[in-house]
């Protein structure tokens, strides 16, 4: 890592791929494409997963050292309110639906799953724990005319 590098950061870009429509990549090169329009995720929808996915990885990290679970399914849901004509989430909620085999390991895993969402939720879930202690978003904006980079 160069001097340079912050160890903290964690970033991914956005290409509009058509109106409304857009791909996000991580440097990895994992992508998602999303936006308006049918069959794609919206915002929102990404926000959700978000959510949900960070408090499964938790989840699921510590059991699945006892047992492979036989279910895992999370349902993350929230409010669209407007509040003086500005947009947000309200009421967010997740829901898991997690089954183990009757074995000794998925009894001990499933014994598990209730303190781990708690952990997830009170420590480790950056970003559930983001949306709820909020936090500043700012932007910079380029904006040029002419030919378009290639």
């Amino acid at each position: 890592m160069s001097e340079n590098e912050d160890p903290t950061l964690r970033s991914v870009e956005l290409t509009r791929t058509a109106t409304g429509r857009y791909t996000v990549r991580n440097d990895a090169g994992a992508e998602i494409e999303f936006g308006q329009g049918e069959g794609l995720l919206s915002p929102v929808e990404l926000l959700l997963a978000a959510i949900a996915g960070c408090s499964s990885i938790d989840v699921d990290t510590v059991t699945a050292r006892s047992a492979e679970p036989t279910t895992f399914r999370v349902a993350a849901s929230g409010h669209k309110l407007v509040e003086d004509g500005a947009n947000r989430m309200d009421g967010l909620h997740l829901s898991f639906d997690v089954a183990f085999p009757d074995t000794a390991g998925g009894r001990k895993a499933a014994g598990l799953v209730e303190r781990l969402v708690e952990l997830s939720h009170d420590k480790y879930c950056t970003v559930s724990r983001t949306v709820e202690r909020g936090t500043a978003v700012t932007s910079e904006v380029h904006v040029a005319l002419g030919e378009a980079e290639g």
